[in-house]
């Protein structure tokens, strides 16, 4: 009896090792929240935003894992009257993906994060599946995603003035379908990726091309982009990308590049000293070239948080690290129009032929004493006095503190 003891006993802890090798997972609760106060001129109003985020994975064998997570971002604003203040709740399904791989081959599907090499074309959470080799002539990878299920300032798909009218709208729970969405695109993607090309310089390439499904006058739009890498003590990218788009049985051909120079010096306290130019080329009529339009569209600016269509800038950024919990940087940025006509936002009020918007200064400070814990002291201003477009226009500016906690 005393052997058969000691069998079962063996074949129980066996058996539960190898469930426990077969299959893990992990659970985790992340509270993000970020307090804000500022505004034009004299004037500013406090916001607030809060998002709480539980996720899920586990790991299926070695070679399948699993993904998920959601969120409910509560909003809190200052309506029109300083003293009406506003709570809006926005539920979203966030990172959720289902990975498989073997060898050399990765295949992902589900909400997954994709970006061209640039980042500023098709990047952030779309819907779709995304299939990766890797062989000796680097990364090969076929992606299909859709977007009309995303949240549609998740997302930040303006491409178009109908898209504008579905961002801009109020997102009320009574009227769902017409408030919650983005705009329905499907963006396919080609693309490759090599490490270790000549050295430590990296490039990438990718096909990627965007459809229309939202309108009766769709407008479609395919891109070669391209970038090169460089690290160490003086690093570099340099990258750019081609765009045609057709509206209304028209062609045009838009521009987009940048490059980046840094010095990141071997001194006892990390710092980095970066150099980034950046153009997008704007539309002008009789021209074959026209406005550049991104799929998604990244805000340039921390404080003047314009879009990469018909604008240029020259930004100057060092961040130093005195101690492994605690950095700082300062921002310097100049924006620049790239043609008088595509662009017609904040600061211009006026009829211009000023090129010069203004410029921007931020600063910020991160410190993250435990690894649960993150604080982000974050603030700035954007004066329009030091550009030609419209030099007695307000300044812009903003404060902001963005708190981190993950529970477990």
């Amino acid at each position: 009896m005393g052997r058969k003891k000691v069998a079962a006993t063996f074949l129980l802890m066996a058996l539960t090792c190898s469930v426990s090798f077969a299959f893990a997972f992990d659970f985790g609760l992340i509270l993000d929240q970020n307090a804000d106060y500022g505004g034009y001129g004299e004037g500013g109003s406090f916001g607030y935003s809060g998002s709480l985020i539980p996720h899920f994975s586990a790991l299926f064998g070695e070679s399948t894992d699993l993904y998920i997570s959601a969120g409910l971002k509560a909003f809190y604003f200052e309506n029109d009257s300083p003293t009406s203040l506003a709570w809006r709740f926005v539920p979203e399904l966030l990172r959720t993906e289902l990975k498989y791989f073997t060898g050399n081959l990765e295949f992902m599907a589900g909400r997954i994060y994709h970006s061209d090499p640039l980042g500023f074309i098709a990047d952030g959470l779309f819907d779709g599946a995304r299939l990766s080799m890797e062989g000796e002539a680097g990364t090969f990878s076929l992606g299909a995603f859709y977007t009309g299920f995303l949240y549609k300032n998740r997302a930040n798909i303006i491409m178009t003035e109908g898209d504008r009218e579905i961002y801009i709208r109020d997102f009320d729970f009574a009227d769902f379908t017409n408030t919650y969405f983005a705009p329905r695109r499907v963006v396919s993607s080609l693309g490759w990726d090599r490490l270790g090309l000549a050295g430590s310089l990296r490039a990438s390439a990718a096909l990627i091309a965007q459809f229309d499904l939202s309108g009766d006058t769709p407008m479609h739009s395919q891109y070669l982009a391209a970038k090169v890498s460089y690290p160490g003590l003086f690093g570099f990218d340099a990258g750019g990308t081609l765009e045609l788009i057709e509206e209304e049985g028209d062609l045009g051909m838009a521009l987009a590049a940048e490059l980046g120079l840094y010095l990141t010096p071997s001194t006892q306290l990390p710092q980095r000293l970066s150099l980034l130019g950046r153009y997008s080329s704007g539309g002008l009529e009789g021209n074959q070239i026209i406005a550049f339009k991104p799929v998604t569209t990244k805000a340039q600016g921390e404080i003047f948080k314009v879009g990469l269509s018909g604008i240029s800038l020259v930004s100057l950024d060092y961040i130093i690290q005195p101690i492994s919990a605690f950095s700082m940087g300062v921002t310097s940025t100049y924006f620049i129009r790239s043609d008088l006509e595509t662009y017609g936002g904040y600061p211009l009020s006026i009829e211009s032929d000023g090129y010069i918007l203004g410029n921007e200064f931020f600063s910020r400070l991160l410190w993250s004493p435990w690894s649960d814990l993150q604080l982000n002291l974050g603030g700035g201003f954007f004066l329009p006095s030091l550009g030609n477009a419209n030099p007695d226009a307000d300044v812009s500016w903003r404060v902001e503190l963005n708190v981190i906690i993950s529970f477990f």
